[in-house]
């Protein structure tokens, strides 16, 4: 049975059609119902020019690139379902957590910053190893400050650019030469003290951020 662009055809009865390649074929051989279309083909399919330009026209048309889709055939936009979750509720990126509360930046204050060590190289005859708010030195993994606590109260809590990695610190010391817009950092060792010597740094004052106050670190050994 032959096969036409990939489509089964039954072929028609000889005896309907002229046979085209018979060369004694006539037109009294055509079929009673009416002439034979000279546009049809032995299997009786149209193949006239006009048809297969109108054919290529509506093909190029809608395929080729560039061309504007139609809008009528184009999908629907997917829609999707706004947020519900309320920006303001979400912490600010800058929110920290010391001693298990929220805190943030408060503000920025230029100051000289030296270091010393707990023991009497640093502190003398007071190398107790015990701060002046009670605390041991070893607090906080020996990172704590002095300051003058009329510009900074006990309880302060600081980011010093190269001190403890960029942690927050507490204030919980003071000293004779410590004052104003002056800190003393804490190390471990003599050697670490030395090693850090003067510098002028940009430190960052924080402050707590779920609206309580701040608690005298004397209540809190």
């Amino acid at each position: 049975m032959p096969l036409l662009a990939g489509v089964y055809r039954q072929p028609l009865n000889p005896d309907d059609v002229a046979h085209p390649t018979n060369p004694l074929a006539s037109a009294s051989d055509a079929p009673e119902h009416g002439p034979a279309d000279s546009s049809a083909d032995s299997y009786g399919n149209i193949a006239s020019d006009q048809a297969a330009e109108e054919f290529s026209s509506v093909r190029t048309a809608s395929f080729s690139p560039g061309s504007s889709p139609d809008p009528a055939a184009a999908p629907a936009p997917s829609t999707v379902a706004p947020s519900t979750v309320d920006r303001r509720s979400l912490p600010s990126p800058e929110v920290r957590w010391f001693d298990g509360r929220p805190v943030r930046p408060a503000r920025k204050m230029w100051m000289t910053v030296t270091a010393y060590s707990p023991d009497w190289r640093s502190c003398g005859d007071s190398d107790d190893g015990i701060t002046a708010t009670l605390h041991s030195v070893t607090t906080n993994g020996h990172a704590l400050v002095a300051a003058d606590t009329r510009i900074l109260p006990y309880g302060s809590m600081l980011t010093i650019p190269g001190y403890d990695a960029g942690h927050i610190v507490p204030v919980l010391d003071c000293g004779g030469a410590i004052k104003g817009r002056r800190l003393d950092v804490l190390f471990p060792t003599h050697e670490q003290a030395r090693a850090w010597g003067v510098r002028r740094v940009l430190v960052t004052v924080w402050e707590y951020a779920d609206g309580k106050g701040r608690v005298n670190p004397r209540k809190l050994r």
